[in-house]
């Protein structure tokens, strides 16, 4: 699970950034699987929200 590698005071997307960084998706495999409805929704809510500030950001330039 995602909860049990996020590093203390670390947020879902920085952990996610962090362990993307290791560039091997398979070591992401199955931590989702115990996922609880509330985290699985931060989790996208702050992956939609990344991807629109990033998109605002790179239409304006």
């Amino acid at each position: 699970m995602l909860s049990r590698l996020k590093l203390e005071g670390e947020s879902f997307s920085d952990a996610i950034r962090r362990l993307a960084k290791r560039n091997r998706i398979v070591e992401c495999a199955g931590l989702w699987a115990g996922m609880s409805d509330e985290e699985y929704e931060a989790i996208r809510s702050g992956s939609l929200r990344a991807r629109d500030l990033l998109s605002s950001r790179f239409l304006l330039k």
